[in-house]
């Protein structure tokens, strides 16, 4: 399955739909913040954590009077800059505060672009790690071995299976997110390959 043809099938889905294909993949990308902060003592885990639970709450019941402003708030403190970190990992939580702000911001604004965005997001730190993985084998990374690398397919597989659990949903009910929550960390690892 191509890669384009993940996106096109995300462009499909409707708002809701998307909301949680996105909130599904964060679940995927949170580890990689969790360890990053764990081996820095930077950021709080729980902070990304506790807002990515309110935005699958607000999915869930979106009358509920949550203000989104606050998580927005408490996140930003919580990325990390690039500039104060030598070590791969920074770039994982970057993508994954960033995403899960995409996530906010599309619940506010009513906008599924955000929605998409966050595939393309964890897709990115996926290609960026399959760089870090090749120049370390010394090998010079281009798009076509990043794009075939079996880290990137895996992804690519992965957020098909996603699409298509999302498309048979039906009715976005708490039993049914709770279900795709669990499907979305079923293999136990992040969208990089890192064991949770």
């Amino acid at each position: 399955m191509s890669k384009a043809n993940n996106f096109q099938r995300i462009r499909d889905l409707n708002y809701l739909q998307k909301a949680v294909l996105s909130a599904a993949i964060i679940e995927r990308m949170l580890p990689n913040y969790t360890l990053f902060s764990e081996a820095t003592e930077f950021g709080d885990a729980a902070i990304m954590k506790s807002a990515l639970n309110v935005c699958w709450e607000i999915i869930v019941l979106p009358k509920s009077k949550i203000n989104l402003e606050k998580q927005v708030d408490k996140i930003e403190p919580n990325v990390p800059e690039l500039s104060q970190f030598d070590m791969f990992g920074t770039y994982p939580a970057i993508d994954t505060a960033t995403a899960l702000l995409g996530l906010i911001h599309g619940l506010m604004a009513k906008d599924d672009q955000e929605f998409i965005d966050i595939a393309k997001i964890s897709q990115a730190t996926v290609a960026r790690y399959v760089e870090f993985v090749l120049e370390n084998e010394g090998i010079e990374p281009d798009n076509t071995l990043v794009r075939e690398h079996e880290i990137m397919q895996y992804e690519i597989d992965v957020l098909a299976g996603l699409i298509d659990f999302v498309e048979q949903m039906g009715r976005i009910t708490s039993d049914n997110v709770k279900a795709l929550k669990q499907h979305a960390v079923a293999d136990g690892q992040t969208n990089i390959g890192i064991a949770i």
